[in-house]
C-alpha cells in the first residue's frame, strides 16, 4: 500500500479491510498493475486472489466467471466455452493478463492468460 495503517486504524478496522490491506500490500510486490488503475481497452497484467468462481450455463456457450480482487478493486476473468478449469477456485492467488473489456457492466478480461501463484 505504500503506507502502513496506524495502530488506531488497525484496531478499529473490520477484518475484511485488514485482509484487503494485507492483500494489497502483497500484490504490490508482484509485477502487475493495481486493479483500481486499470481501464477498459488497455492490455493489463493483474494479480490478486479469486473471491468467487461461477459457472453459468447458457444456450450458446458455457461461461466461467471468476472475480479477482487485489485489495484495491476487483475485475472479472471470463472464460468462454469452459465449465471448469483446474486450479481456478475461490481463495487461489494468480496473475492474469489480457485486454480489458466489459462484461455485464463490469471490467473484465476474456479468456485471460493466467498463472497460479503461491499463497503466502
Amino acid at each position: 500500500m505504500g503506507r502502513e495503517m496506524s495502530l488506531l486504524s488497525r484496531l478499529t478496522a473490520s477484518p475484511q479491510r485488514l485482509d484487503a490491506a494485507e492483500l494489497e500490500s502483497e500484490v504490490e510486490q508482484l509485477p502487475c498493475a493495481k486493479l483500481k488503475t486499470v481501464t477498459r481497452g488497455e492490455y493489463a497484467v493483474v494479480g490478486g486472489r479469486l473471491r468467487s468462481v461461477i459457472y453459468t450455463p447458457t444456450a450458446n456457450v458455457p461461461v466461467l466467471e471468476a472475480e479477482l480482487f487485489d485489495g484495491s478493486a476487483a475485475i472479472l476473468l471470463v472464460w468462454l466455452g469452459r465449465r471448469r478449469i483446474t486450479g481456478i477456485e475461490p481463495g487461489r492467488r494468480l496473475l492474469a493478463k489480457g485486454r480489458v473489456g466489459m462484461h455485464d457492466g463490469r471490467l473484465a478480461i476474456y479468456n485471460p492468460w493466467y498463472e497460479l501463484t503461491c499463497s503466502s
